[in-house]
This record gives structure tokens, sequence and C-alpha cells, in this order.
């Protein structure tokens, strides 16, 4: 007897020491952390998911509404919500996310940084408004995790951006050219005037650059300067700027001189009051050769050439022609576009005072713009009065350019000029420049 209570005391240690133990205190708390823990990461993983797809529905936003504005710059609004359209559908395929965007949500019209506001204008090329969506009532919402145990089976998922035009001032009035501007001495720069080169910049000694003014390039470093350096180009340092732009207007320069040729209305100017086109034929034109409010076509053999010497200014003329340009000495230009695809270095050119645009300090209107696929030499006297040359090649032209008032020159390979030229900023004058757009986001 006394053997088996001995027994039964020996087996009764352990069950009291398990009862006794308090290793598996926490085992409650535990349970409850691991439940809490599981609903945190039950919502962290729904709020993760729609952040993935806000991002996701904003980049397809981003993307159309820069196809958009692109495509609007030569094509009309439905056109540009297809290529919109497009470009959202192949991010977000329809056939995995639904109908993300329609065409209702790509609206055209104007933003005001000031008041933060968009203005719906459907004949509008300056900026565009795009809405993405992931909705429950058209079947593309977000399906939820967790909070489908709450009610809440999906979420309404929303992004909206503001794509917006913009000119960049060099492009306006300045000297911009894809490989080297290079200018040489005695040049006076005014406020707002600019000079930038893809590649780099050089000048000579003696140039004065107003406070205001812009030099740039993509690397500073690669500025070429004579020894004596900053000391005798006054102003140059603060002008400095690092910077590199895609030139867009000499991308779009053949077909620009296209549409001119076939009298597009997205090219005239508004001082072209008749489509139907004026042959011409000869090497010699002057004023009585051209018709006021015309579109002037002539096209001559492979290497055709042309002079022009019209005795008082020409007015309001188109003339566009595959031939090498001469103008003779003394010819002014007012309201007028010249354009030729001859690709010659000198396919345009002139002896001495050649004036592009009228002296008119820089009132609205009057200006004129040459064009070449080829290359442009001037010799001295360059006068511009909201003028604008645009070459596929180089533009070269010699000293004594005065009395610059509204000048852009713009290089597909380099810009050379030389000394004792004055380049002032007119801001007006400058309407009917050949400019492409930049875009950028807004909101």
């Amino acid at each position: 007897m006394q053997g088996l209570r001995a027994k039964l005391a020996a087996r009764s240690v352990p069950a009291r020491a398990f009862a006794a133990a308090e290793e598996g205190a926490i085992s409650a708390l535990g349970i409850f952390v691991f439940l809490v823990s599981c609903v945190v990461y039950g919502v962290a993983v729904d709020v993760a998911r729609v952040r993935s797809a806000q991002s996701q529905l904003q980049l397809a936003a981003d993307t159309a509404a820069h196809a958009a504005l692109y495509y609007r710059e030569t094509h009309n609004a439905e056109e540009a919500r297809e290529k919109a359209l497009a470009v959202a559908n192949y991010g977000m395929p329809r056939s995995i996310y639904g109908n993300t965007l329609v065409p209702e949500d790509i609206v055209f019209g104007s933003w005001s940084y000031e008041s933060e506001t968009f203005l719906p204008d459907p004949d509008s090329r300056e900026s565009v408004m795009v809405t993405t969506r992931r909705l429950k009532e058209n079947g593309t919402s977000l399906a939820t995790t967790l909070f489908g145990f709450v009610g809440i089976d999906s979420f309404d998922v929303v992004s909206r951006t503001v794509f917006t035009t913009y000119r960049p001032t060099c492009f306006r009035e300045g000297f911009v050219a894809e490989d080297v501007v290079d200018i040489q001495s005695n040049n006076n720069y005014y406020a707002g005037f600019c000079i930038h080169a893809n590649g780099h910049v050089e000048l000579n000694s003696n140039n004065v650059f107003e406070a205001g003014t812009i030099v740039s390039m993509p690397n500073i470093d690669d500025l070429v300067l004579p020894q004596s350096g900053f000391s005798t180009n006054d102003g140059l340092k603060e002008a400095l700027r690092v910077g590199s732009y895609r030139i867009r207007v000499i991308n779009r320069l053949p077909a620009t001189i296209q549409g001119l040729y076939d009298a597009d209305d997205a090219y005239l100017p508004d001082y072209i009051t008749s489509p139907v086109a004026v042959g011409l034929s000869g090497s010699k034109l002057d004023e009585s050769d051209f018709t006021p409010g015309r579109l002037h076509l002539l096209s001559g053999s492979s290497n055709c050439k042309v002079t022009l010497s019209p005795s008082v200014p020409l007015r309001e003329v188109v003339f566009v022609t595959n031939c090498e340009i001469k103008f003779s000495q003394g010819t002014a230009l007012q309201d007028v576009v010249i354009a030729t695809t001859n690709t010659g270095a000198k396919s345009m050119n002139a002896p001495s005072t050649l004036q592009v645009g009228k002296d008119d300090i820089c009132a609205e209107g009057g200006g004129a713009q040459l064009l070449s696929l080829g290359g442009m030499s001037f010799a001295s006297d360059l006068r511009m009065y909201g003028g604008q040359l645009v070459a596929l090649g180089d533009i070269i032209f010699a000293a004594n350019a005065e009395g610059i008032e509204g000048a852009s020159m713009i290089s597909g390979r380099r810009i050379d000029g030389t000394s004792n030229m004055n380049m002032g900023f007119c801001v007006t004058g400058m309407e009917d420049n050949f400019e492409a757009s930049y875009f950028r986001l807004a909101y």
C-alpha cells in the first residue's frame, strides 16, 4: 500500500509542476497579436494595391496626355484622342484592365498657373487634361482582400493629369545650333537674348552681355574663350546656364516646307488670302512677279539658281522653291516667308544689306521668315527686325549686323557670326515665327 502511494506521489509531481509553470502564459497574447498582425497585413495589402493602381493609372494618364498634346500639333482633336487611347491601351491593355480611358476623359483646353485651373476649349492645342479611372460601375474597380469581410468588395481609383505646351525663350529670339555657336568680338547682347548650342559656344573678346541674357550649353566646361576669358566678356559669367534641347523646329523643317508648298492652313501665315498658288519661272525675280496675299511656287532643275532683286520691300507673299536663292543688295522683306528645299551650303545668300522684317521698333506684324534644307550665308549688314532664319545646315553671317531687333536663328549644324553686332529682344513682332511646342506636366 505504501509502495502504491509512493508511485502516485511520484506521478503527481510533473502534473503539479506543469500547473505551476509560467512558460505558456504568453500564448493568449500571442494569439491576439497574431490576429491583429493578420488584420494589419490585410489592410496593408489593400492599401498597397490601391497605391499601385493609382500609380499605374497616373502613368497611363501622363503618357496618354503627352501623346494627345504632341499629336494635336498637326492633327485634329479626334485624331489626337485616338492616339492617346492607343498609348493608354498599350500600357494598360483593355483585355486585362478593362476600359480605363474613354474619349470623353481626354479634354483639350488651357491651363492657368496662377489659379491652377483648367478651362476646356475643344479647339485648343495648348493643354490637355486626361483622367483615367477604375470604377465599379464599368466593372474595372480594384477588388479588395480584407475589406471584403466588412462589406467593401472593391475600390474606385481615379488619376488625373494636365499637360501643357511652352515655347523656350531661346527658340523665340536668339541663336540656337545643334553643334556650335561661334561668335567673334565687339558684340552687344541685350536682356532676354539667348545663345544656345547643344555642342558648345565659342566667343572671342570684348562682347557685352546685359543682365538677363542667356548663354547655355550641356557642359559649361566646353565653353571656348580666349586666354583673357571672362575679363574681356562683360556679363558672360552671369549669363552662363547648363542646358540641352531637342531642336524640334529643325526636325520638323522638311514637313514645314512641304506644308507651305501644299498650301496647308496650318503653315501659311494669315496674310495669305488665297490657297491657289501662283507658278513662277525664270532665274531673276522682282516685285512685279509677286502678288500680295498669294503663295508662289518655282520648280527648277537640280542645280537651279534664282535671284530676288525687288526695288521696294517685298510684302505679304510666300515663296517656295527648290533652287538656290540669292538676294540682291538692299533686298527688304516684310510679312514674307521664303523657303527652299535646296541642300547647298549657300542655298540662301546675299552680298550685303539684307533686311529680314520691318524696322518698326518691335511692333506686331511685319516679320519675315527664311527656311532652308541647306545652309545660309550672308555678307555684312544683315538686318533683322522680327526676323527668323531656320536652316538644316550652317548659318553664316559677317560683320556689322547692326540694328537687329527681334532675331531668331536656328541651325541644324552651326551658327557663325563675326563682329560689331547688336542683338536686341522684342517679344512682339515675332508672331509668325515657325515654332514647335515643348511639353511639361502642369498638374
